[in-house]
């Protein structure tokens, strides 16, 4: 079986070892696909049974080019990379993986709330240029500090990763609130499922944590950051697809929220006239709230016993039925 790999860099720059696949078959590995290059895409996956991708878009002319494929492997737990309605159609499992990364995204989510409320960076910055020293006292601030001890984290969705960012909220001792589409079941009465306009009015701090769909595109917009406190804390982990971007650049300068502290953005890498970039106390990270070994090696993991579940003949993980 022919295996080929093509945007390997996004999961492996080099410290996870793709030799676990070597047992499946013949392993192909290209650091990087180009995106909007059909053909060398079609001609990488000449005699692929088994394609790995992360970005790289599983289109209808791209399948229909490959004629041996059966399986689409997301590197991944979103696959809006792939037209899955038409792999269905070819026959083609697309198999994601969708609980590799649940404690590090929780983790990273704290460490946003944290990166807005604590400043340790910018703090060790201004040590580190001679400020404390010129300050004169024992002790100094150049931006205030917020204590998270009772302020209220808004959680839309209240999936595997919202349910742990839910835990640490409690072990700061704050409130915690809830969106979902349907009913949840809660692990503590501390934890509330209300309405998302009681959720925009009430929450201190805005997470979201819900899939990217064609529906949910810039799902945050000028309306909804309007019924937001004005010191509201907006944090995405998420997909960037589901905020305006030029709408949260308006309300972070106008004041209609304090601040914004963001993982992803609608195009990655971030766009050099993405208006974020220049907006204030806007917090931005490349995309990396995934990305500890650990966690990457889990997932290749994970992909593996996906590949041999279908070979097995009981396939797990499938998107596409």
């Amino acid at each position: 079986m022919k295996i080929v790999v093509l945007d390997g860099l996004a999961l492996n720059p080099g410290d996870i070892d793709w030799h676990v696949l070597d047992h499946l078959g013949e392993v192909v590995v290209y650091d990087k696909t180009p995106y909007d290059d059909h053909d060398e895409i079609i001609n990488r996956l000449a005699g692929a049974e088994v394609v790995l991708v992360n970005k790289v878009p599983m289109t209808k002319d791209i399948m229909d080019a490959a004629p041996d494929l059966k399986v689409i492997a997301e590197s991944a737990t979103g696959y809006d990379n792939v037209d899955v309605a038409y792999a269905k159609e070819k026959g083609i499992a697309v198999m994601n993986v969708p609980t590799y990364g649940t404690d590090a995204v929780a983790q990273f989510t704290f460490a946003l709330i944290l990166a807005v409320t604590s400043r340790v960076k910018q703090h060790d910055d201004l040590v580190h240029a001679g400020a404390w020293q010129q300050a004169g006292r024992f002790s100094f601030w150049d931006s205030p500090l917020i204590e998270l001890k009772d302020k209220t984290l808004g959680l839309v969705g209240f999936g595997k990763i919202a349910q742990a960012v839910a835990k640490m909220a409690l072990a700061f001792n704050m409130k915690v609130i809830f969106y979902n589409h349907r009913p949840k079941e809660v692990f503590d009465d501390a934890i509330e499922q209300v309405d998302l306009e009681t959720l925009y009015a009430q929450a201190d701090f805005i997470s979201l944590h819900i899939p990217y769909t064609v529906e949910m595109s810039e799902f945050i917009n000028t309306d909804v950051l309007h019924k937001m406190k004005n010191t509201a804390v907006l944090i995405n982990t998420a997909r960037g697809k589901l905020i305006n971007e030029a709408d949260l650049t308006a309300a972070l300068n106008d004041g209609q929220i304090a601040y914004a502290a963001l993982d992803v953005a609608s195009q990655e890498p971030i766009n050099n006239d993405n208006p974020l970039l220049t907006a204030k106390n806007c917090y931005l990270t490349p995309h990396i709230a995934w990305a500890p070994q650990e966690t990457r090696e889990r997932l290749l993991n994970i992909v593996v016993d996906n590949i041999e579940s279908y070979l097995a003949g009981k396939p797990v993980n499938v998107v596409n039925g």
